[in-house]
């Protein structure tokens, strides 16, 4: 076995000041890991020590997949410690989401970001096993 971990997640954004500040509102102890430019464009690391978004500047560039139509990502999962906690941060702040309920999980909170990639925030049941 070679794998350690899931390690990050690459995105285009529009603007990478609004998907950092949604990002930050979701996932307050994120913080900047790196940042510099490629081909004068911008980008930042953003996350925690175990996982980050590598958010490209991409102003004027537009989307290339909707999620469940066609191939490619359709969500990317968070697992959170508190779905009543992240449902009042959702509302505090405006963020529009919706949920689904399946037996192993308290909360399932699904939102999309400024460039409409949907993320999906999970809360399992105390009892089930991650495996």
């Amino acid at each position: 076995m070679n794998f350690n971990r899931f390690e990050h997640v690459n995105l285009s954004v529009q603007n990478l000041e609004a998907s950092q500040q949604f990002y930050q509102t979701l996932f307050p102890d994120w913080y900047v890991r790196a940042e510099g430019t490629n081909q004068g464009y911008r980008w930042i690391h953003f996350g925690n020590d175990q996982f980050y978004l590598a958010l490209n500047d991409s102003p004027g560039a537009t989307r290339a997949h909707l999620p469940y139509e066609g191939i490619g990502i359709n969500h990317v999962g968070f697992v959170i410690s508190d779905g009543d906690k992240m449902r009042s941060l959702l509302e505090a702040n405006g963020i529009e989401y919706y949920t689904y309920d399946s037996p192993e999980t308290k909360a399932r909170l699904y939102v999309n970001d400024p460039d409409g990639n949907e993320i999906e925030l999970v809360e399992y049941q105390p009892e089930y096993a991650l495996r």
